[in-house]
Parts: structure tokens; sequence; C-alpha cells
């Protein structure tokens, strides 16, 4: 099980592979309860990600810059949410990003060789 916080809600991951959230759903940060399958979690300002056992990736909530534009990523081994942005580590080592790149955030396309984090 872990938990993460976004700036107004908290989700947790259970060991069955669901998640649950609570808090401001203004956005629909919260719209967890369908998700199953789920290994990682990370929260953003008003978004909420979830790192699926496949490697793939889903997201809900506030996505006005693209923060949640991840369901074409495979093969993610580590996900990462910002106040407007979107990380995920590849198996390779490579980082992919989406969202909000007003202060480069987001520019890691030439990063390779990241290592995974330690649970």
């Amino acid at each position: 099980m872990s938990v993460a916080a976004g700036y107004l809600h908290t989700i947790g991951l259970k060991l069955d592979g669901t998640v649950m959230a609570v808090g401001l759903n203004k956005q629909h940060q919260c719209d967890v309860s369908s998700w199953k399958d789920i290994a990682k979690i990370a929260a953003g300002s008003s978004h909420t990600i979830g790192l699926k056992s496949d490697g793939t990736v889903v997201a809900v909530g506030w996505n006005e810059y693209g923060q949640c534009n991840v369901s074409s990523w495979r093969d993610i081994v580590a996900v990462a949410a910002g106040c407007a942005h979107t990380l995920g580590l590849k198996s390779d080592g490579n980082v992919l990003a989406v969202g909000n790149n007003e202060y480069g955030q987001c520019e890691v396309s030439s990063w390779c060789d990241i290592q995974m984090p330690s649970d």
C-alpha cells in the first residue's frame, strides 16, 4: 500500500491494486474508483496518475496543459506528478514528460540511464 498527496486531495493504493481518493474533486482528480491493477500512484495539484502493473499509465483530473495525456505510454516503471506536469520513467532508463513546460520542467527527452527509485 502507498499514499500520495495532491494540492487538495489524497490518494491511497490498496494491496489489491485498487485506488482510493478523498478531498476536493472539482477537476475529477478523485475519480479513481474504477482503476484496477495499479502498482504505483502519484498526485499532482489537481490530477492523479496510476501506473498499472503492465507498464501502462492512467490519469484523471485537471488536464489544461496535457498533464493527463499518458495513455500512449508503455514500459513505464515509475511515475511522478508535479503541479501541472507528469513524468514517467521507462524500463530502459529514459524519461517521458507531458504538461506545462513554462519553466522547462518537461525538457527531459535527453535524459537516459535514470535509475529506478527504491520503494
